[in-house]
């Protein structure tokens, strides 16, 4: 694994109250020619170039009245391009840095004709930094993140405090962030973080019912008949 940091005005980044957030990525993997292909074919019309300024999601998409929904790492995307297939309505917004996901994601846009799909291959942080308009998503997925699982590594996890806060900014009242991870400590951090987070409220007593509209993945499945467990956690902006 890699990172890389995001830099702050001169005189802040010794301030630990406005340390940058940590973003830790996948180097680049092995393409197959089904994803090359696509990657040359589909993220031309699919993809949207990362700018260090917000974007106009309704223009993005080309309707005005759909939910939008940011998906952040998306990995192999068989997620999303499911939950694109079964909700019509909505439009994604899939966040990848790792290059073979991306064209997976593509490729699947294709073979299955999703228009309700859009892809920003770029670190995480940034595009919220950046390209997300203030209160603009009804909602966030990030599904299965890097557990960074002991204790001493909570600087290192994408769902930190800083984060959520970031999160909180993009989302419009009554949007919903939903997290799922197989990993139970991890779990247990994400809910503990976002409690700790006053523009959130829980919809659960601690972890939800797995939604209908996110699927189970093949390895999820494997897992469960393993007797491995799946924990969903859902938070709504107040």
């Amino acid at each position: 694994m890699e990172h890389k940091e995001h830099e702050l005005p001169a005189g802040e980044q010794d301030n630990p109250k406005h340390r940058p957030i940590r973003s830790f990525v996948l180097r680049q993997g092995r393409l197959t020619e089904g994803q090359r292909k696509a990657l040359e074919q589909w993220l031309p019309v699919y993809g949207v170039a990362y700018q260090p300024e917000p974007i106009a999601l309704d223009q993005v998409f080309g309707r005005a009245e759909s939910p939008k929904i940011l998906e952040i790492g998306f990995g192999m995307g068989d997620s999303t391009a499911k939950i694109a297939q079964v909700q019509p309505e909505r439009d994604f917004i899939g966040v990848e840095v790792h290059t073979p996901g991306v064209g997976s994601l593509l490729k699947l846009v294709g073979e299955m004709h999703l228009e309700n799909i859009r892809v920003i291959q770029h670190d995480a942080v940034e595009v919220l930094q950046h390209m997300i308009p203030d209160a603009s998503l009804d909602g966030v997925h990030i599904f299965f993140p890097d557990p960074w699982h002991k204790k001493r590594h909570h600087k290192r996890r994408l769902i930190q405090a800083a984060f959520v806060q970031l999160l909180c900014s993009k989302l419009k009242p009554g949007a919903y962030l939903h997290v799922a991870t197989d990993w139970q400590e991890y779990a247990e951090w994400v809910l503990e973080v976002l409690q700790g987070e006053p523009q959130l409220g829980n919809t659960a007593d601690t972890y939800a019912e797995k939604p209908d509209y996110r699927p189970l993945t093949k390895f999820e499945n494997r897992g469960i008949k393993l007797g491995h467990g799946v924990w969903d956690i859902i938070f709504t902006r107040k």
